[in-house]
């Protein structure tokens, strides 16, 4: 029998895939240490760029419904390589997010919009100060 898990933003039980045991994580991070709420985060996005259908792991979103956050999540095997940053920029041409994660549940990459385009983060923000950032 396949193992499960409740995915509080699906609101239904999901195969506990590698990449989905990643993706909860992160979701829980979010909620406990960044203080984002569930209803402000939704998973598996769809999304079309260039003609082709994607789907955002995770999508925060701001008070209004728009987009703040995209999050890319990997297999924990996966390396965080310029190839799976260039995944989530693609995502962010669709959604026009402020930040961006990138994550395998070992390592994870954070980056902020600047005028030039993504500037890495140290730490991540929290969903207050992401909101107040201009």
């Amino acid at each position: 029998m396949e193992e499960k898990v409740w995915d509080p933003l699906r609101r239904k039980e999901v195969p506990l895939t590698p990449e989905e045991r990643v993706r909860q994580w992160f979701i829980s991070f979010l909620r406990s240490e960044a203080g984002v709420p569930v209803h402000m985060m939704m998973s598996e996005v769809a999304l079309l760029s260039g003609g082709k259908r994607y789907r955002a792991d995770i999508v925060v979103y701001d008070r209004t419904g728009s987009p703040l956050m995209v999050v890319e999540c990997k297999k924990p095997e996966v390396p965080l390589d310029e190839k799976v940053t260039d995944q989530a920029l693609r995502y962010d041409r669709s959604l026009g997010v402020r930040y961006i994660a990138v994550t395998n549940g070992h390592a994870t990459l954070l980056f902020e919009k600047t005028e030039t385009g993504f500037s890495p983060l140290l730490k991540l923000p929290s969903w207050e100060e992401m909101l107040c950032r201009p």
